[in-house]
Protein backbone atom coordinates (compact mmCIF):
# COMPACT_ATOMS: atom_id res chain seq x y z
CA UNK A 1 0.00 0.00 0.00
CA UNK A 2 1.79 3.53 -0.73
CA UNK A 3 1.71 5.93 1.66
CA UNK A 4 -1.22 8.38 2.27
CA UNK A 5 -1.23 11.90 1.17
CA UNK A 6 -0.18 14.09 2.06
CA UNK A 7 2.48 12.08 4.19
CA UNK A 8 4.57 14.46 6.22
CA UNK A 9 5.82 12.73 9.05
CA UNK A 10 7.26 13.62 12.54
CA UNK A 11 9.28 11.43 15.23
CA UNK A 12 8.64 11.50 19.09
CA UNK A 13 11.32 10.50 21.10
CA UNK A 14 9.50 10.52 24.65
CA UNK A 15 11.65 10.55 27.47
CA UNK A 16 14.77 8.41 26.90
CA UNK A 17 16.43 10.03 30.16
CA UNK A 18 19.27 8.04 31.84
CA UNK A 19 17.11 8.21 35.05
CA UNK A 20 14.14 6.24 33.09
CA UNK A 21 17.17 3.89 32.05
CA UNK A 22 19.13 0.72 33.95
CA UNK A 23 20.92 0.44 35.91
CA UNK A 24 21.29 3.31 37.80
CA UNK A 25 18.18 5.45 36.87
CA UNK A 26 16.27 6.60 39.89
CA UNK A 27 12.67 5.26 38.16
CA UNK A 28 14.63 2.71 35.48
CA UNK A 29 12.21 0.99 33.23
CA UNK A 30 13.00 -2.59 32.19
CA UNK A 31 14.92 -2.63 29.15
CA UNK A 32 15.46 0.71 28.48
CA UNK A 33 18.75 0.87 27.12
CA UNK A 34 17.19 -1.59 24.13
CA UNK A 35 15.40 0.81 22.62
CA UNK A 36 18.20 2.82 21.85
CA UNK A 37 19.54 1.31 18.92
CA UNK A 38 16.00 1.30 17.08
CA UNK A 39 15.73 5.22 17.92
CA UNK A 40 19.28 5.77 16.31
CA UNK A 41 17.79 3.82 13.22
CA UNK A 42 14.50 5.85 13.28
CA UNK A 43 16.35 9.50 13.89
CA UNK A 44 18.69 8.32 10.48
CA UNK A 45 14.99 8.36 8.32
CA UNK A 46 13.76 11.44 6.66
CA UNK A 47 11.58 12.41 9.47
CA UNK A 48 10.20 16.38 8.46
CA UNK A 49 10.24 17.21 12.14
CA UNK A 50 12.69 15.00 14.83
CA UNK A 51 11.87 16.06 18.48
CA UNK A 52 13.03 14.72 22.05
CA UNK A 53 11.06 15.49 25.12
CA UNK A 54 12.15 15.86 28.92
CA UNK A 55 11.10 15.36 32.07
CA UNK A 56 12.18 18.53 33.56
CA UNK A 57 11.27 18.53 37.25
CA UNK A 58 11.79 21.35 39.86
CA UNK A 59 12.71 19.38 43.03
CA UNK A 60 9.60 19.73 45.34
CA UNK A 61 7.74 18.18 42.25
CA UNK A 62 3.90 17.10 43.40
CA UNK A 63 4.55 13.38 41.59
CA UNK A 64 7.51 13.03 43.99
CA UNK A 65 6.01 10.44 47.01
CA UNK A 66 8.87 12.57 48.60
CA UNK A 67 6.73 15.80 48.42
CA UNK A 68 4.20 14.02 50.69
CA UNK A 69 4.56 12.71 54.10
CA UNK A 70 4.39 9.17 54.52
CA UNK A 71 3.98 8.47 50.97
CA UNK A 72 5.50 5.34 49.32
CA UNK A 73 6.83 4.98 45.33
CA UNK A 74 4.80 3.32 42.99
CA UNK A 75 2.23 2.48 46.16
CA UNK A 76 0.71 5.96 46.71
CA UNK A 77 -1.11 8.37 44.81
CA UNK A 78 -2.56 11.57 45.22
CA UNK A 79 -5.33 14.40 43.92
CA UNK A 80 -4.66 17.11 41.81
CA UNK A 81 -6.15 19.74 41.92
CA UNK A 82 -6.60 22.57 38.64
CA UNK A 83 -4.92 25.76 39.92
CA UNK A 84 -7.57 27.44 38.27
CA UNK A 85 -10.27 25.61 39.17
CA UNK A 86 -10.64 23.77 42.08
CA UNK A 87 -13.81 21.17 40.74
CA UNK A 88 -11.55 20.06 38.39
CA UNK A 89 -9.61 16.87 39.72
CA UNK A 90 -7.03 13.85 38.89
CA UNK A 91 -5.58 11.23 40.61
CA UNK A 92 -1.85 10.39 40.10
CA UNK A 93 0.64 8.24 40.97
CA UNK A 94 3.46 9.28 43.22
CA UNK A 95 7.49 8.11 41.70
CA UNK A 96 10.43 8.26 43.29
CA UNK A 97 12.08 11.80 42.48
CA UNK A 98 13.02 11.77 38.94
CA UNK A 99 14.44 14.13 35.94
CA UNK A 100 14.86 16.76 38.44
CA UNK A 101 16.56 19.76 36.40
CA UNK A 102 20.04 20.17 36.99
CA UNK A 103 20.41 16.51 38.03
CA UNK A 104 22.51 14.05 36.18
CA UNK A 105 19.81 11.42 35.74
CA UNK A 106 17.78 14.52 33.99
CA UNK A 107 20.09 14.23 30.99
CA UNK A 108 19.10 12.62 27.81
CA UNK A 109 20.84 9.22 27.23
CA UNK A 110 24.40 10.01 25.45
CA UNK A 111 23.05 8.68 21.81
CA UNK A 112 20.28 11.41 21.88
CA UNK A 113 22.47 14.22 24.00
CA UNK A 114 24.46 13.82 20.63
CA UNK A 115 21.71 14.27 18.35
CA UNK A 116 20.22 17.12 20.19
CA UNK A 117 23.95 19.47 20.13
CA UNK A 118 24.86 20.84 16.47
CA UNK A 119 28.58 20.33 17.14
CA UNK A 120 27.80 16.38 17.61
CA UNK A 121 24.56 15.76 15.23
CA UNK A 122 24.88 13.48 12.24
CA UNK A 123 23.40 15.86 9.53
CA UNK A 124 20.41 13.13 8.79
CA UNK A 125 20.23 12.33 12.48
CA UNK A 126 20.49 15.79 14.31
CA UNK A 127 17.22 17.03 16.93
CA UNK A 128 15.22 19.46 15.48
CA UNK A 129 14.24 20.31 19.03
CA UNK A 130 14.14 19.16 22.56
CA UNK A 131 10.80 19.79 24.50
CA UNK A 132 10.88 19.95 28.07
CA UNK A 133 8.07 18.81 30.12
CA UNK A 134 6.68 18.61 33.93
CA UNK A 135 8.23 21.89 35.01
CA UNK A 136 4.92 23.47 36.48
CA UNK A 137 5.83 21.35 40.44
CA UNK A 138 1.77 21.57 40.97
CA UNK A 139 0.66 19.31 38.18
CA UNK A 140 1.90 16.50 36.78
CA UNK A 141 2.11 15.83 32.62
CA UNK A 142 2.99 12.58 31.21
CA UNK A 143 1.63 14.08 27.92
CA UNK A 144 4.38 15.76 26.05
CA UNK A 145 1.52 18.62 24.83
CA UNK A 146 -0.29 19.39 27.91
CA UNK A 147 -1.22 18.04 31.37
CA UNK A 148 -4.76 16.78 31.77
CA UNK A 149 -6.45 20.23 32.10
CA UNK A 150 -9.32 21.20 30.20
CA UNK A 151 -11.37 23.83 32.25
CA UNK A 152 -9.66 25.60 31.88
CA UNK A 153 -5.85 24.17 30.31
CA UNK A 154 -3.05 25.64 32.49
CA UNK A 155 -0.86 27.57 30.25
CA UNK A 156 2.67 26.65 32.24
CA UNK A 157 1.76 22.85 31.78
CA UNK A 158 1.76 23.08 27.99
CA UNK A 159 4.25 22.57 25.88
CA UNK A 160 4.99 24.23 22.09
CA UNK A 161 5.06 20.98 20.88
CA UNK A 162 1.79 20.92 19.02
CA UNK A 163 2.76 24.71 17.65
CA UNK A 164 5.78 23.35 16.30
CA UNK A 165 4.40 20.36 14.83
CA UNK A 166 2.07 22.78 12.48
CA UNK A 167 4.46 25.14 11.50
CA UNK A 168 6.56 22.39 10.01
CA UNK A 169 2.89 21.08 8.46
CA UNK A 170 3.26 17.54 9.86
CA UNK A 171 0.47 15.53 9.04
CA UNK A 172 1.38 11.76 10.88
CA UNK A 173 2.53 11.18 13.95
CA UNK A 174 5.16 8.51 15.10
CA UNK A 175 6.19 8.38 18.59
CA UNK A 176 8.70 6.04 20.41
CA UNK A 177 10.21 6.40 23.87
CA UNK A 178 9.77 5.85 27.86
CA UNK A 179 7.77 4.41 29.18
CA UNK A 180 4.88 2.92 27.64
CA UNK A 181 2.47 2.95 29.57
CA UNK A 182 2.65 5.82 30.63
CA UNK A 183 4.87 9.35 28.94
CA UNK A 184 4.43 7.58 25.12
CA UNK A 185 0.43 6.60 25.91
CA UNK A 186 -0.33 9.64 26.77
CA UNK A 187 1.78 11.47 24.24
CA UNK A 188 -0.07 9.34 22.05
CA UNK A 189 -3.11 9.93 23.19
CA UNK A 190 -2.84 13.85 22.46
CA UNK A 191 -1.45 13.30 19.48
CA UNK A 192 -4.25 11.56 17.97
CA UNK A 193 -6.96 13.64 19.93
CA UNK A 194 -5.11 16.76 18.40
CA UNK A 195 -5.71 15.78 15.14
CA UNK A 196 -2.64 13.86 14.01
CA UNK A 197 -2.86 10.49 12.81
CA UNK A 198 -0.62 8.74 15.77
CA UNK A 199 1.92 5.62 15.21
CA UNK A 200 3.65 4.01 17.83
CA UNK A 201 7.16 1.80 17.10
CA UNK A 202 6.69 -0.63 19.73
CA UNK A 203 10.05 -2.29 19.17
CA UNK A 204 11.22 1.12 20.41
CA UNK A 205 8.74 1.45 23.32
CA UNK A 206 9.41 -0.32 26.81
CA UNK A 207 6.90 0.00 30.04
CA UNK A 208 7.02 0.62 33.71
CA UNK A 209 5.16 -2.30 34.03
CA UNK A 210 7.27 -4.42 31.92
CA UNK A 211 5.81 -6.51 29.21
CA UNK A 212 3.10 -7.63 31.03
CA UNK A 213 1.59 -4.18 30.80
CA UNK A 214 1.95 -3.66 27.31
CA UNK A 215 -0.77 -5.62 25.54
CA UNK A 216 -3.04 -3.90 28.04
CA UNK A 217 -1.80 -0.39 26.81
CA UNK A 218 -1.52 -1.52 23.12
CA UNK A 219 -5.91 -2.27 23.67
CA UNK A 220 -5.72 1.46 25.16
CA UNK A 221 -4.29 3.24 22.41
CA UNK A 222 -6.30 1.52 19.52
CA UNK A 223 -9.48 2.37 21.00
CA UNK A 224 -7.75 5.82 20.44
CA UNK A 225 -7.35 5.37 17.08
CA UNK A 226 -3.64 5.06 17.21
CA UNK A 227 -1.78 2.40 15.12
CA UNK A 228 0.91 0.32 16.90
CA UNK A 229 3.16 -0.74 14.33
CA UNK A 230 6.73 -2.08 14.14
CA UNK A 231 10.24 -0.97 13.10
CA UNK A 232 10.11 -3.08 10.36
CA UNK A 233 6.47 -2.53 9.26
CA UNK A 234 4.47 -0.70 5.75
CA UNK A 235 3.90 2.64 8.10
CA UNK A 236 7.76 3.31 9.06
CA UNK A 237 8.34 1.73 4.93
CA UNK A 238 6.52 4.86 4.18
CA UNK A 239 9.47 7.38 5.70
CA UNK A 240 12.12 5.82 4.54
CA UNK A 241 10.34 5.93 0.82
CA UNK A 242 10.71 9.91 1.68
CA UNK A 243 14.50 9.87 1.28
CA UNK A 244 15.25 12.46 -1.45
CA UNK A 245 11.61 12.90 -1.96
CA UNK A 246 10.89 15.71 0.33
CA UNK A 247 10.60 19.52 -0.09
CA UNK A 248 9.63 22.17 2.13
Amino acid sequence: MPAPEPFRPALLIVDVQEDFCPPNGALAVPGAREIIPIIDDLLHLPFVLKIATKDHHPPNHISFASTHPGAVPFLSTCTITNPANPAETYETQLWPDHCVAGTPGNALVPALAAAAAASTASPDARLDAVVEKGTDARVEMYSAFRAPLRSPPLASATSDLAPRLRAARVSHVFVVGLAGDFCVKHTARDSAELGWRTYVVEDAVRSVGGAQAWPGTVAELEALGVSVVHEGGEEVGWVRALRGSLTE
